[in-house]
């Protein structure tokens, strides 16, 4: 037996199978029919509804905003974006499909920076390591990503997108980063999508520095901390929103006179007080500085030239339908708050306790929404929205007409809960040959 016959065994005992197939066909060109996949990993990202607002950039490229933020996390069981990952040498480039449709990552420049980021830190591991390492960071990968609800209709789903994307990436490249530092990251795709990296009550602190090191996301409190603590969304509009928030974001900054005055004199007292009244889980803060910082939020994008509607009547009425509920409370403490980020969809937060007699208010004055129950508030046989608040003299029933069936579609009854998940292989959103099981 030659010495180069010998040589050629040794390497087929050594290498593993993946090299064996290699040597079978060293020439023959790669596809993802017969790719090997290294690696695969699905993860889910919760969505974040904001109680102070972040609207406006300071650096456009970097996503650092003008104004620290305070967001609640939502159930993943409710919403979430869910997104699988593989990696392999035998694919010929990257890949995206959202939502069961390939788009073209070269023009999607935020998840880019996402994608540069975690491979470079990748790489550093690779380099810096005693061990050899599977060179991961130079490998194509596929990403498969899907939400369970719509898509840019101002349900938070570039945050919860993009957070799942950067949570994913750093499980599939096994990076020993904190999660504040991935916030970082996940930042220069969506400037919210920092606060969905965890779980609870997370402020988003807009940092100082130029090169954005500082500008990330720290929980405030865990989703332990406030269980009473609930959310429903009222889905008035699923469609798509006419200004995205990134033009929304530009022209204000460059015409709002408002927004001025809201950065300097009004985000930092209000971050302070917010951030107490969760740690004293203190709802009559909590709800008051929430409904006041949505509407400045709104008063900003009215302030902008041209002004942005973001809000329409249905939105509008629930705003009046709220503020007379609140009015039945005995003792005048706040019973429920809203919040609309930028589009028309309610978020109303409230204790455990109010958010049956909630849902009973809306489902009367907004009837035919989609509603499931998943925490078992309304027994066999209770029709809801059949009972209105308990009777008060301040309760004008007349306050918001009845309107028209479906003009809330849908009513989402969730909770503060966790932050990204890691999930089995049972939940890939890719097949074996690392193509999607779902197209369109």
């Amino acid at each position: 037996m030659t010495n180069l016959t010998c040589l050629f065994f040794l390497v087929i005992i050594k290498f593993t199978d993946r090299v064996l197939w290699l040597f079978s066909t060293p020439l023959a060109p790669t596809s993802s029919a017969n790719a090997i996949m290294v690696k695969v990993v699905t993860c889910t990202a919760p969505v974040n509804i904001a109680v102070i607002k972040y609207w406006g950039k300071r650096n456009a490229a970097l996503i650092l905003p003008t104004n620290d933020s305070l967001s609640v996390t939502l159930s993943q069981d409710i919403l979430h974006s869910k997104t699988t990952i593989a990696a392999s040498p035998d694919f010929s480039h990257d890949r995206l499909w959202l939502n069961g449709k390939e788009e073209d990552i070269t023009k999607n420049k935020r998840m880019h920076n996402c994608f540069r980021e975690t491979r470079a830190l990748r790489k550093q591991l690779e380099d810096s390591s005693a061990e050899p390492l599977e060179p991961l960071s130079t490998y194509p990968v596929h990403v498969c990503s899907e939400n369970n609800f719509p898509t840019a209709a101002g349900l938070a789903s570039s945050a919860s997108g993009l957070a799942a994307l950067v949570f994913t990436l750093a499980r599939l490249f096994d990076l020993p980063t904190s999660t504040s530092d991935l916030s970082r990251i996940a930042r220069q795709g969506s400037g919210s999508a920092c606060r969905s990296l965890f779980g609870g009550f997370v402020a988003w602190e807009m940092g100082s520095r130029d090169d954005g090191a500082d500008s990330l996301a720290v929980q405030v409190a865990p989703e332990t901390h406030w269980p009473e603590l609930q959310a429903l969304i009222c889905v008035v509009d699923d469609a798509k929103k006419g200004t995205s928030s990134t033009e929304g974001m530009q022209n204000t900054v460059a015409t709002s006179p408002l927004l001025q005055h809201r950065i300097r004199d009004v985000v930092p007292e209000r971050m302070r007080d917010m951030k107490k009244a969760i740690l004293d889980r203190d709802f009559q803060t909590f709800a008051e500085i929430t409904m006041r910082d949505s509407n400045q939020f709104h008063a900003v994008c009215l302030d902008t030239f041209p002004p942005i509607f973001y809000l329409n009547d249905v939105s509008r009425a629930i705003i009046r339908l709220i503020h007379e509920y609140n009015a039945t409370s005995p003792d005048g403490r706040l019973k429920a708050a809203y919040t609309y980020d930028a589009g028309p969809n309610a978020v109303i937060y409230a204790p455990k306790q109010n958010m049956k007699e909630i849902i009973h208010l809306i489902t009367r004055y907004f009837p035919g929404a989609d509603f499931v129950d998943p925490y078992n508030f309304f027994p066999e046989g209770e029709v809801v929205g059949s009972n209105l608040p308990h009777t008060h003299d301040k309760f004008n029933q007349n306050v918001i007409p009845v309107f028209p069936a479906g003009s809330v579609s849908r009513l989402l009854h969730t909770e503060v809960a966790d932050g990204p998940r890691v999930l089995g292989k049972e939940e890939s959103l890719l097949n074996e040959q690392g193509l999607p099981l779902r197209l369109k």
